[in-house]
Parts: structure tokens; C-alpha cells; sequence
């Protein structure tokens, strides 16, 4: 069957939907839009790592999206459209009523960060993290097993419990949480009430302690005795999780017709950015997929019987099945990539954007302020690629934001050591490009030595294209080749497979990769030269995170 798929990936920032000919695999058109909401900052506190974002965000900016992409289009390509896949970012859970609304769409909600999704960056579960793993380790039975041994803040339950006992008025009103790539594909199919709501196997897997091996998730006595703020909501949870390979249902007419698609068109199971994304990549053991953004997320695979009786320590979870069927998922990453850089750019555009000038000039100076702020990081990175590794004998850590893999911690802070009257900004950003190429070593390291191999690496994302510096310093860091993919939006791409094969284009995952997945753009090779400098300074950097860490 040929015809049109519809792939769309909603990332921290904006929602981008990606239009692909099944026949071929060409990519025919694309848009994005940012959320208007959350560009202005709206119900967020970073001072507090609180990160929230509203519902409205995702469903305005769907209609948006596709009003764009229809406009490049020929009339009624919709009318070709076989299936429709959703990526998301997560852990970014929501609060829903007893008839499945999310709370924030609610009018007494509407303007409650607490009822609005807990972006996958909100660090304010901490505590509840905390007690969450403690009481797995004394459980008879280790529920975080596959997950790493620890639960982090960015994650289902430690978010679902925070907010709990922040605001009474929303676990009042909370008939249960459920994951954004899971509500959207509800929204969309009309599945939204707890009755019928079915959730992916991904997110479940991975950070709502659904495994295999209990069928399910931990008792409601585990999540009880944690506090009684939980008592029964996992009782309220399918069991039934399936892979992004089948479909949720069909397109509602309210939808088709707010899309500009065909009532019933099919939708498939949601599941998180960097999983589809793999897919896009071609994932497969012994190939890492890292999608590279504000933060990355790791994805490799692994045979079943490779893994059997044994968990990996320290990730984000082993789950059969959340990335391609019959297959272990393996999930790792940094709560910090591109975050840190941005990070640092605002903090040396301070000045620009605090220092009013006299209101002569106002207008013109605005306009060479968005030009400098556009241009920092790529003057920056020319300055800093003239450098040789480790210059200025400064060390950087990159847990600006925590730490995420390996051993999640988010109380942890980053830090900058060496730093004397002669270190420039040049000499900093290099530092920081090389600590987030040392922290994504230590999750390959990590992978490796669980006996998982790592072979080769594919990336991902918008910076693996931007920045020919970025990549080189990951390649000499990582000493491996490091692929990168053409496509400019892989995490649609991998979506727009899936939605091929709920679409009944193809016949399975496999065959759809063979027509569909993104070609290789460029490779980047190690260089020799600098392998063995930045050996020494990645146990140098080791050094320094055992320090801030307390010796750990």
C-alpha cells in the first residue's frame, strides 16, 4: 500500500510535523511551531527547576503545525495520509479528572502549573525520587531492577507524588497521571477516558516500573507505603501496554476535521522522542543512537537472551519491546547538552539584555543585540576549535541541569575547576564542549562494561548538524566514529515509520526502515593525535565528579 504518513515530534520547545512518501521515503514537507506558552516563560521557575507546560501548547500547536504543512502541499494530500505516529518528550506527565481531562484544561486549572504537564527537565521531585528508590532497595522484590537501581526526579511517580503533596486541590481533582505520548494519541482517537485508555510500552517500561516479569507494575501496597497519596492509583493503570507498532484507534471526526484529515485515519501507539528516533537511525546492536538537543537521550538494543537474568546499573531502564518489537530497548543520557550552551550564552549576553540604552537608540540597538546573540556560540566555537584539548588546564563537569546517566542524581551540580585571570570565554566554552563529550563517554563506558557493545555511534539532532566542532571533540573524546543523519527531523521520521506500519503500508518494522530510515550526511572520525590527551583528561574530569559527588 503507498500513500502519505504523518510523523509528529513534540520536543521541549515545539511541535514539528513531518509529511513522508511511503513509496520512497521522501521527506515531502515539514513545519514547526513553537509553543507560544512556554516561549514566554509562562508557569515555569528554573530557579526551582520547575518546568511546566500547558496543554493548550500541545493541541494549538498541532492545528498549526499542520495548517503550515498543508499549505506547501497539493489540495487533499490529506486525503492520502495512511497514519499518524506521536514522539514526545519524557518523563512529562499530565493530571487527569475521572473522565480523562487533563486538569489544566479544566477552568479552575487553566492557570495551575500544577495541573499542567511536568515537563520531562522538572527537577522538583528530588525527595520524592529519593524515597521512591529507597523503597524499591528494601522491598522484597527490586521494582527499579530494569530501570537502572534508581528512580530519578525526571520520572512518572516522583512527579505524580510532588504535586500531590504541593497542591491538595489537585490530587483532589487527579483520577490518574498519564504520560504526554500517551495522551495525545487518546486525545486524537477519542480514548481518552480511564476505561479505555491504553498506554505505550515505552514510557510505561521505562518510567512507570512496568516489566514483564511482574506483568504489570509494582502492587498498589509498594506505592502505598511510600505515602498514602498514591494509595490506588496504579489500580487505576492498564496493564495492557502495547509497542508503537499497533494502533491506538482512528482519528476522531473532530480531529480529521481540525487537521485537515480523514476521519479514522489510523494512530498509533506514542512513544518518547529518542526511541522513535533510533528508529529513523537504523538502531541496532552494537549502534548507539544519542539524540543530541538540549539535553540527549541514548538509545541502543540488545538480543533478549543477551540480557537475560542480568540488569545494567545506572540507566535509564532495559525494556523488550519500547523501541522495536522482540527486541531490549536499552535507555540512557544527559539532562544537559545543548542546555548547558545556551547556558552560557545567556550568561555572557547578560549585559545585552539588562543594559538599556538611551531610548535614541533603542530600536537599533535591539536589532544588533538579536545579531550578537545569534552569532555567540558559532564565534565562539570558532575561537575555541583553534585550541588545543584541555586548554587553559580548565575541567568542566556538565551536570548544569543533574545528572541523568550513569547513576542518576539530580542534586548534583556542575563544576568548573583551573580557572585563573588568563582563562577566556574561549577557553571555558571549550571546557564545556568537552565535559558534555566526557559525560556521554561515561554512559558508553558504562554500556560496555555491562557487556553491552557499543560500536559505533549515529546522532541526532540539531546540534550534530550545526556544529562541526561539537561533533570532532566528540568523536576524539568517544575515539569512534561518529555517524550523522540526514534528515533534519529524525525523531518525525522515526514516528512517520511507525505511523507506516499502523497504516498497513508495511508489514512491519523492519521492512518500513529498509525504504524509510535517514541516510548517513556525515561521519566524523576520531583523530589520533588527540585519543590519547583526552584519555588523560577524561580521568581527569572523573576526578573532579567524584569530588563535587562527595567521593562517591
Amino acid at each position: 500500500m503507498s500513500g502519505y504518513v504523518l510523523g509528529l515530534d513534540y520536543g521541549s520547545d515545539s511541535v514539528r510535523a513531518l509529511l513522508v512518501d511511503t513509496h520512497d521515503g521522501s521527506e515531502l514537507a515539514s513545519a514547526v511551531v513553537n509553543y507560544p506558552r512556554w516561549s514566554q516563560g509562562l508557569y515555569c521557575d528554573p530557579a526551582r527547576d520547575q518546568f511546566r507546560q500547558h496543554p493548550l501548547d500541545y493541541l494549538e500547536g498541532l492545528q498549526q503545525a499542520l495548517q503550515k504543512l498543508w499549505q506547501s502541499l497539493p489540495a487533499s494530500s490529506g486525503d492520502k495520509v495512511l497514519g499518524i505516529s506521536i514522539d514526545t518528550t519524557g518523563s512529562t506527565p499530565v493530571a487527569v479528572d475521572s473522565q480523562g481531562q487533563a486538569l489544566a484544561l479544566k477552568p479552575e486549572f487553566a492557570d495551575n502549573p500544577n495541573a499542567m504537564f511536568v515537563l520531562w527537565k522538572d527537577h522538583t521531585a528530588l525527595a520524592e525520587a529519593t524515597e521512591i528508590t529507597q523503597a524499591a532497595n528494601a522491598a522484597p522484590v527490586n521494582y527499579l531492577q530494569d530501570m537502572g537501581g534508581i528512580y530519578s526526579s525526571e520520572w512518572y511517580w516522583a512527579k505524580a507524588l510532588h504535586v500531590s503533596r504541593q497542591d491538595s486541590l489537585v490530587h483532589q481533582a487527579a483520577h490518574m497521571w498519564v504520560e504526554h505520548c500517551d495522551w495525545l494519541p487518546a486525545v486524537l482517537t477519542g480514548t481518552t477516558h480511564p476505561s479505555v485508555l491504553q498506554m505505550g510500552r515505552c514510557a510505561a517500561g521505562h518510567k512507570l516500573m512496568w516489566n514483564e516479569k511482574w506483568q504489570g507494575f509494582p502492587p498498589n501496597a509498594f506505592f502505598a507505603g511510600i505515602d498514602p497519596l498514591l494509595d490506588g492509583l496504579v489500580e487505576r493503570l492498564n496493564a495492557d501496554t502495547r509497542c508503537s507498532d499497533q494502533k491506538v484507534g482512528g482519528l476522531t471526526d473532530e480531529w480529521a476535521a481540525k487537521l485537515g484529515l480523514k476521519a479514522g485515519t489510523p494512530v498509533g501507539f506514542g512513544a518518547f522522542d529518542c526511541h522513535m528516533g533510533a528508529v529513523a537511525a537504523n538502531v541496532r546492536p552494537g549502534t548507539l543512537t544519542k539524540v543530541m538537543g538540549t539535553s540527549t537521550c541514548d538509545i541502543t538494543l540488545a538480543e533478549p537472551t543477551q540480557l537475560e537474568g542480568k540488569s545494567v546499573p545506572g540507566i535509564c531502564g532495559q525494556v523488550n519491546g519500547s523501541v522495536v518489537p522482540g527486541m531490549v530497548g536499552l535507555e540512557a543520557g544527559q539532562s544537559a547538552f545543548g542546555d548547558l550552551y545556551a547556558w552560557f550564552k545567556d550568561l555572557l549576553c547578560w549585559p545585552l539584555q539588562h543594559i538599556q540604552p538611551h531610548a535614541t537608540v533603542a530600536d537599533i540597538w535591539a536589532q544588533q543585540v538579536g545579531q550578537i546573540e545569534a552569532q555567540i556560540l558559532q564565534a565562539l566555537s570558532e575561537q575555541a576549535q583553534n585550541l588545543e584539548p584541555g586548554a587553559g588546564n580548565l575541567t568542566a563537569l556538565d551536570w548544569v541541569n543533574g545528572r541523568r546517566t550513569p547513576d542518576a542524581d539530580q542534586s548534583v551540580a556542575m563544576a568548573i575547576s583551573g580557572l585563573k585571570m588568563g582563562s577566556s570565554a574561549a577557553h571555558l566554552f571549550r571546557a564545556l564542549v568537552e565535559a558534555t563529550a566526557f559525560g556521554s563517554r561515561a554512559i558508553t563506558e558504562r554500556f560496555r562494561e555491562q557487556g553491552v557493545p557499543v560500536e559505533n555511534i549515529v546522532v541526532i539532532g540539531g546540534i550534530s548538524k550545526k556544529s562541526d566542532f561539537v561533533m570532532q571533540v566528540c568523536a576524539d573524546v568517544w575515539n569512534c566514529p561518529i555517524d550523522v543523519l540526514e534528515s533534519e527531523q529524525s525523531c518525525a521520521l522515526g514516528a512517520a515509520i511507525f505511523a507506516a506500519v499502523v497504516g498497513g503500508a508495511y508489514p512491519g518494522v523492519a521492512e518500513a526502515q529498509a525504504v524509510m530510515a535517514s541516510p548517513v550526511h556525515k561521519t566524523y572520525q576520531p583523530n589520533p593525535a588527540n585519543v590519547q590527551l583526552y584519555d588523560q583528561l577524561y580521568a581527569r574530569y572523573q576526578r573532579l565528579g567524584q569530588f563535587v559527588s562527595g567521593g562517591e
